[in-house]
C-alpha cells in the first residue's frame, strides 16, 4: 500500500468542530461599547481540533507476515516429521490384516461350510468350548469377509468351530477381517487347506464339500478341482464316494462323521453290483439298534452271516462247547451247551466279551 494511499485511509474519519454562528449569541458576547461594523462582521473562532481514529492494538499472538510465515513453515515441518514417524510405526505392521472382536451374530457361515451338524454334540467340540470359555474367547482368530449385500455382517472363511463356541457361549469372537476382495474359489481354498492342515475334517464332511462345489459348477470335474487345490485325483475321488452314498445307507451309522474311506469303498462297490439289495438291508438296519460303523458296513454289503449260512462251532479241546449264529440284521447269537456255563464263570464271560467289542468298536 502507498504512503498516499495510507494516509487517505488515516484521515477519513478527520473530525472538525462546528462553527458557533449563531447571531443572537454573538450579540450577547459583544461589549457595551463595540460599533455597528464590529457588530455586523460575524466572530469565527480559528481554533480547529483535529481527531484521529484510535489506533487499534496488535493482538494477542499476532505476528507480521514474515512472521506468521515463518510460523506456518515451522508448524508444517512439525507435521511431516509426525507423519514420517508415523509411517515408520506402520511398516512393522506391513502386509497384516485388521483383527477385532466382533459379536458372533454378525458373523454367518459361509455357504461352503463343511461342518455337520452331528460335529458341534461331539465330545471333542464339548472340550474344545470349555477351553475356549476358559480363556474368555478363541485365542486363534476366525477368518472372515465382509458381505457383499451388508458390510456391517461378515462370512467365514474359516473357523466355523470357533465361531459356534462363541455364538453357544455369548462371546464375542476374535476375527480377522480380509480387506481385500476374496472370490468364492479363493474362499473355497482356503477353508480347504485350514481343514487340511488341522486334520479335523471327517471323511464325509471333505467329501460333501467337494461334491457342493462341483454340484455348483466351481470347477468343471474331479480332476480339475484336485488340480486347482494342489491335491491328488485319488484323494478327492475317495472324499467324494463318502459324500455320495444314498442317504439312506448314511442314516444306518450312528453319525456321518464315523464313514471313512474304507467303508465307502466297499458300500459303493456292493451299490453298483446290487443297488436294490444294499438299499433293502439299510432300510431294515435303520430300524435295528445302532452298531459300529464296520459292522454297519458288513451288513450293508452282504458279508454278514446269514439265516442260510453255516453256524459257527466254538470247540474247546476238540469238543463243541457252542454255537454263534446271525440273522438276517447281521446280530449274532452265541448258545453254550448245557454245562458249560454256570454261575462262576459267567462274570468272566462277560467281561471277555466286553473287552472284545470295546476293540472291535475301538478299531472301526
Amino acid at each position: 500500500m502507498s504512503t498516499r494511499d495510507r494516509l487517505s485511509r488515516l484521515t477519513a474519519d478527520l473530525l472538525l468542530p462546528q462553527q458557533r454562528t449563531s447571531a443572537e449569541g454573538e450579540q450577547s458576547s459583544l461589549p457595551p461599547d463595540a460599533t455597528e461594523e464590529s457588530a455586523a462582521q460575524p466572530a469565527v473562532s480559528h481554533e480547529v481540533e483535529t481527531r484521529f481514529p484510535a489506533v487499534t492494538p496488535r493482538q494477542s499472538g499476532r505476528k507480521t507476515g514474515p512472521g506468521e510465515m515463518l510460523a506456518f513453515r515451522g508448524q508444517m515441518l512439525a507435521a511431516e516429521g509426525e507423519v514420517a514417524r508415523l509411517k515408520a510405526a506402520l511398516q512393522q505392521f506391513d502386509g497384516s490384516l485388521p483383527t477385532k472382536k466382533i459379536d458372533p451374530k454378525l458373523v454367518e457361515p459361509s455357504r461352503w461350510a463343511n461342518r455337520h451338524e452331528a460335529s458341534f454334540s461331539t465330545s471333542e467340540f464339548i472340550r474344545f468350548k470349555a477351553d475356549i470359555e476358559h480363556a474368555g474367547g478363541n485365542v486363534q482368530p476366525i477368518l472372515v469377509r465382509p458381505r457383499a449385500e451388508d458390510v456391517s455382517k461378515y462370512e467365514i472363511v474359516f473357523g466355523h468351530r470357533r465361531h459356534r463356541a462363541c455364538l453357544e457361549l455369548g462371546l464375542p469372537v476374535l476375527a480377522v477381517i480380509s480387506t481385500a476382495p476374496l472370490s468364492d474359489f479363493e474362499l473355497f481354498a482356503a477353508m480347504d487347506r485350514e481343514n487340511r492342515e488341522r486334520a479335523d475334517l471327517s471323511a464325509w464332511e471333505q467329501g460333501a464339500m467337494y461334491r457342493k462345489a462341483l454340484d455348483e459348477a466351481m470347477f468343471p470335474s474331479q480332476r480339475r478341482l484336485a488340480e486347482a487345490l494342489g491335491l491328488s485325483h485319488t484323494w478327492v475321488r475317495k472324499a467324494i464316494t463318502v459324500a455320495e452314498l444314498p442317504e439312506p445307507v448314511v442314516q444306518c451309522f450312528r453319525s456321518p462323521l464315523e464313514l471313512q474311506f474304507k467303508h465307502a469303498e466297499l458300500i459303493s462297490a456292493a451299490l453298483e453290483s446290487d443297488r436294490k439289495g444294499v438299499l433293502r438291508r439299510a432300510e431294515k438296519l435303520r430300524q435295528s439298534d445302532r452298531m459300529s460303523a464296520s459292522a454297519v458296513t458288513s451288513a450293508l454289503v452282504g458279508k454278514h452271516r446269514g439265516s442260510a449260512a453255516a453256524a459257527q462251532e466254538i470247540r474247546v479241546a476238540g469238543t463243541v462247547a457252542g454255537r454263534i449264529t446271525w440273522d438276517a440284521r447281521g446280530q449274532a447269537t452265541i448258545r453254550f451247551r448245557p454245562g458249560v456255563l454256570h454261575g462262576e464263570n459267567v462274570s468272566g464271560l462277560i467281561e471277555a466279551i466286553g473287552a472284545f467289542v470295546a476293540s472291535s468298536t475301538a478299531k472301526s
